[in-house]
């Protein structure tokens, strides 16, 4: 097990490397010079270059990414040249309010799914089945950010149940505040879950193992919880790892929809504005937060099954 850790974090710092070289040549490929985007037309050649030279533009390519790697790893990760503060600092202060929003979306959307694609399993080929099935295949084909629109003109503006921009103050408020957004990115996942728990369970069921444990009597629901469950839940433990780039593109819609600060936004307004350091905090900050959550979820998978230790 330790040998098999070991190998999944040596390839998750090489894939964030090579990410993040990657990213890092794309947005300088992005037309623009940000220089005129920050400073104006009226700006002139010697503050253009002045800004070049603080952003380090002025030197190679390759010697800004080393340069960049070079900070990294002092725990530098440049100034934001507009308001001349820390990116760490406004990178991380954004952090966790997308970090709430795609963990309450994931949680609800998979404590209603698990259990429906268990039960239809369970109930295969039924009327019950049948309606699940649809109503999974509906809410997959919706995409996150017209079901965010059409939640916050429902259920904010119309019936005005629920809050609909800002991230709320106090615990309650917040609460309230994260329920539509959350809703709009989980409720996609609830059906796709279903679908792949119900597959699992099904394949599950027919194992030599289940057949035995019948013959002995075992109550039904047990069996499915206690010997079905912890094998057909890992093609969802894994989907979910690396579902959460998925989820964090997600988070950039739902958060300019309901005006929610968090890392979505950040880099939106980054983006426009050609702030290159800020642009590389994010997609460095994102890129680590999708490696971990996949690596995360390869080692549970691993616990709970020993054979997958073998694929690596």
């Amino acid at each position: 097990m330790w040998l098999y850790f070991l190998k999944r974090i040596v390839l998750a710092v090489a894939i964030i490397v090579v990410a993040v070289t990657l990213l890092f040549l794309m947005i300088h490929a992005v037309p623009g010079d940000p220089a005129v985007t920050l400073l104006g037309p009226r700006a002139t050649l010697e503050m253009k270059a002045k800004l070049h030279e603080q952003m380090g533009l002025d030197k190679p390519i390759v010697v800004q990414i080393v340069t960049f790697f070079g900070g990294l790893l002092r725990g530098n990760f440049g100034f934001d040249v507009s308001s001349q503060r820390p990116v760490a600092d406004i990178v991380f202060g954004q952090l966790p309010y997308t970090i709430e929003l795609i963990l309450s979306s994931i949680l609800w959307a998979v404590a209603i799914a698990v259990p429906l694609g268990c039960y239809s399993a369970m109930r295969r080929n039924s009327v019950i089945d049948q309606v699940i099935g649809v109503m999974a295949v509906a809410t997959i084909a919706i995409p996150s950010f017209v079901m965010a629109v059409y939640a916050l003109l429902i259920f904010a503006v119309a019936l005005r149940w629920l809050p609909a921009i800002g991230p709320g103050e106090g615990f309650s408020d917040r609460i309230a505040h994260l329920i539509l957004p959350a809703f709009a990115i989980g409720v996609g996942w609830i059906g796709y879950i279903s679908r792949l728990v119900r597959a699992s369970m099904l394949e599950v069921l027919g194992e030599n193992h289940v057949r035995m444990a019948r013959s002995f009597g075992i109550p039904e629901w047990r069996i499915v919880t206690r010997y079905a469950l912890p094998l057909a839940i890992l093609p969802t433990v894994t989907i979910l790892g690396v579902g959460i780039a998925w989820l964090l593109s997600s988070a950039v819609f739902i958060e300019v929809v309901f005006a929610r600060p968090g890392i979505g936004a950040l880099i939106v307004n980054a983006v426009n504005t050609r702030n290159y350091p800020i642009v590389m905090g994010v997609v460095l900050v994102t890129t680590v937060v999708t490696v971990v959550a996949t690596t995360v979820s390869d080692l549970v998978a691993a616990v709970l099954d020993p054979r997958t230790r073998e694929n690596l």
